[in-house]
């Protein structure tokens, strides 16, 4: 028995072994049809055998600097390099003018590409992940959901109800983390304006739920208790759950009743149940993930920086100098220069999208070099937001830099090739002007009620998702008129 046991075990090393050096040399092959100029890819490394880079890349990009390892290749190989990532190879860019190529080409020449744990998280019928006509109407009815006018109308009054409910609560010398109770605020907004929902109780576990969905996206997709995908997917199917509830409820509801984006969606178009669920997860989702981390890292880089804080609460104290207690108006928004100096500058250096994923459909050439079919492109939009090259100390935050007439032409964030918060193209955020809306009225609301000192050193990190590593840990107390937040 013992003999066999033996045998069996050096057989499977054998096998393991001959395996792997197997798949060692057809990966060797590929690299070889690479350096001869077969498929003239942009220059980059070979990385190491299997794993190529991924290794290297999911350190950087977890890191407070993500766009690290893509800066060191600029170096060696120029703004478009290639390397293995995702177990193939990859181009990459930090090329402004080729990163607004590719998502102005979204569904002609490229198309996105998420990891597994990403699509399944997210939902195969949502405007995140599907392809051609059916997400051109996503699109479309997305962005027909949050026009201007309908922000003015819809949106201001009751985003302002909302976020006062969170922000009314805090104590004098309470402890809390940012982090937690941006998440909460983003929650309870997408929560009552998609789903017409706000209780308390429901915000909260949502919130909750939101966190492990959010921790899953880019994990491992190991469906196994103890692994950050399980919980995930757990959390999907409670939340998918609720949603299919809500919509039950409304389909026995007459039209007029129905109210929330929900209601208004199953009214005016004609989609399926699930695919439904699956547009309002996507909303949800990504309405979070902008809202809760551009408010948290807004408040983060006041912090410091007193001199912008001082700037700041200047203008919004000049909003509510004639009024106490009185809800801003569309012309109080458009009143705050500063406080979208300070939003763009926060987005610029901790943006959400900071790398998207796509694929190329066909061979594509540009400038001399051939991206291959079905190789995947990442347009690395923090790398050109952090270049030295097109932002002075493009590292610090200087709000104050979207004065400078020189870079008014670049802050254009719906055509500018050198600052693409909010993406491009067909996949162009249809929530951006929500997202900004939500962020200044969550300022003018915190640093004009409350004064705040940090509890506890931070740092910001991007991997799973971004956020502070101790999640923002100050002492509020309530502000006396004309006294500074910190």
């Amino acid at each position: 028995m013992e003999e066999n046991y033996l045998v069996i075990c050096c057989t499977s090393t054998i096998a393991a072994i001959c395996f792997v050096v197997l798949l060692i040399e057809v990966l060797q092959c590929q690299n070889k049809k690479v350096r001869k100029g077969t498929l003239r890819l942009p220059p980059g490394r070979r990385g190491w055998p299997l794993i190529g880079d991924g290794l290297i890349w999911y350190s950087a990009v977890a890191s407070s600097h993500p766009s690290s390892f893509v800066e060191a290749q600029i170096k060696r190989y120029g703004r478009i390099f290639s390397c293995r990532l995702f177990g193939k190879w990859t181009v990459v860019s930090a090329d402004p003018t080729f990163n607004r190529y590719i998502m102005q080409n979204e569904g002609r020449l490229f198309q996105s590409s998420y990891p597994k744990s990403f699509r399944d998280l997210v939902g195969k019928n949502g405007v995140i992940t599907v392809h051609g006509d059916q997400q051109r109407k996503l699109h479309g009815i997305a962005s027909n959901m949050m026009r201007l006018e309908k922000l003015k109308f819809h949106f201001l009054k009751d985003i302002q109800t909302v976020m006062l409910q969170t922000l009314n609560n805090f104590n004098d010398d309470k402890v809390i983390r940012l982090q937690d109770i941006c998440r909460k605020v983003a929650i309870n907004l997408m929560v009552n304006q998609l789903l017409g929902v706000s209780t308390e109780s429901e915000v909260n576990q949502i919130a909750h739920l939101f966190s492990d969905f959010v921790d899953g996206c880019l994990s491992v997709p190991i469906n196994f208790p103890g692994f950050s995908y399980h919980t995930a997917m757990k959390a999907r199917e409670i939340i998918i759950h609720k949603i299919t509830r809500t919509i039950e409820i409304k389909r026995q509801q007459p039209a007029s009743e129905g109210h929330g984006v929900l209601g208004r969606l199953l009214d005016e178009d004609n989609l399926p149940d699930n695919v439904v669920a699956d547009f309002i997860i996507n909303l949800l989702f990504a309405g979070n993930e902008t809202t809760t981390k551009t408010m948290l890292f807004a408040v983060y880089y006041l912090t410091q920086c007193p001199r912008a804080l001082k700037q700041l609460l200047d203008e919004q104290d000049a909003l509510t100098s004639n009024c106490e207690d009185c809800m801003l108006t569309w012309e109080d928004y458009k009143a705050m220069p500063f406080t979208q100096c300070v939003i763009d500058e926060t987005l610029r250096l901790g943006g959400i999208a900071i790398w998207l994923m796509r694929e190329a459909k066909e061979d594509i050439e540009y400038q001399g070099y051939i991206v291959p079919k079905g190789c995947f492109v990442v347009p690395f939009l923090s790398a050109v937001h952090l270049d030295e090259s097109f932002y002075k100390r493009a590292l610090n935050f200087n709000p104050w830099r979207w004065m400078d007439p020189e870079n008014q032409e670049k802050r254009n964030w719906r055509s500018s090739p050198f600052y693409a918060p909010f993406g491009g193209g067909a996949r162009f955020c249809p929530g951006a002007e929500l997202a900004r809306l939500q962020i200044a009225i969550f300022l003018h609301l915190f640093i004009t009620r409350y004064k705040w000192t940090q509890v506890k050193e931070d740092e910001i990190t991007f991997f799973p998702s971004a956020r502070l590593i101790n999640g923002f840990q100050i002492r509020v107390q309530k502000r006396e008129k004309d006294t500074p937040p910190a």
